[in-house]
């Protein structure tokens, strides 16, 4: 018996370390109160309980009185168990189990770029791609990097990026527990005005939420014939900086390409004296609108 009890316990202890190791960082939920916890301590079912935790964080356990396990993960509260245990000279090498049999927080906040923010319950973790269903998925404008905030732990949030590879979305998902918040913010937009084919505002909504200055580009359709490339102007927000660059070196390879960050604006100037070669004609009135948006 004793020789059994001896191999129960190493493959307890082994069991343990395997899942622990095999846990995706950052996944546990931390405990918090009003959860109703099992603890557990091998081959001593005597000593098995279902406290649930005080406001104080606390629980109650057998031989020991009250325990602190609040903001804890079930690990570390049950290695907090243990050392009590050992410490009151209770029991000399206790194996601790704690797990989480009832959450007092069943609900997971989603709040910003989705289709419908709010509260909707859960009653175990869920993989985030899931939870971002519940609130009908991301909107238009929704950055791909986003935020978990834990129930119970603001300093230690976890970021989340939705790949457009699915197979890798699906496999770098992480859990979301009951009582986190899930923050999707707004993509970064970058604004490209003048003479190209499609002026307006992008979505920086790529896997890296980065775009650069010829992606901006082709995303707008490109540069007109008419358009002054050598003369293209970059004004940064952040800075209240204005740049001008050459397109063209720029496609050519001549110059490297670079990003833009959220705010930014290429303009693209138009060239009367390409359009009066091309067309013959002494004026365009979208290209003059793009100019009076420009230099609004």
């Amino acid at each position: 018996m004793k020789t059994l009890s001896i191999s129960a316990a190493a493959l307890f202890v082994a069991m343990s370390w395997m899942a622990a190791a095999q846990s995706p960082p950052g996944n546990s939920l931390l405990i918090s109160a009003g959860d109703e916890l099992h603890i557990s301590i091998l081959d001593m079912p005597e000593m098995d309980q279902n406290p649930r935790v005080t406001d104080a964080g606390e629980v109650p356990v057998q031989g020991v009185g009250n325990v602190h396990v609040g903001n804890m993960t079930p690990g570390d509260a049950a290695t907090a168990i243990h050392d009590r245990l050992v410490s009151a000279h209770y029991l000399i090498h206790p194996q601790v189990s704690v797990v989480v049999d009832q959450y007092a927080t069943e609900e997971v906040t989603l709040i910003g770029e989705v289709k419908t923010p709010g509260a909707y319950p859960i009653a175990t973790p869920r993989p985030i791609l899931d939870v971002i269903a519940l609130g009908g998925g991301l909107s238009d404008d929704a950055d791909r990097d986003i935020l978990v905030e834990r129930h119970g732990d603001q300093t230690h949030p976890v970021h989340y990026n939705v790949n457009n590879d699915a197979e890798q979305a699906i496999k770098e998902q992480v859990l979301v527990n009951p009582g986190d918040m899930v923050v999707v913010a707004r993509a970064g937009i970058v604004y490209v005005l003048g003479d190209v084919n499609r002026p307006g505002g992008f979505t920086m909504s790529n896997n890296e939420s980065k775009m650069t200055l010829l992606q901006a580009l082709a995303t707008a359709g490109g540069a007109t014939k008419t358009a002054r490339m050598g003369q293209a102007r970059l004004i940064r927000k952040a800075d209240h900086t204005e740049t001008r660059i050459s397109l063209g070196d720029i496609q050519k390879g001549k110059l490297p390409d670079f990003a833009l960050a959220p705010g930014d604006i290429l303009y693209v100037p138009f060239s009367y004296t390409k359009n009066l070669i091309i067309t013959g004609s002494s004026g365009i009135a979208g290209a003059a609108g793009a100019a009076a948006i420009y230099a609004k």
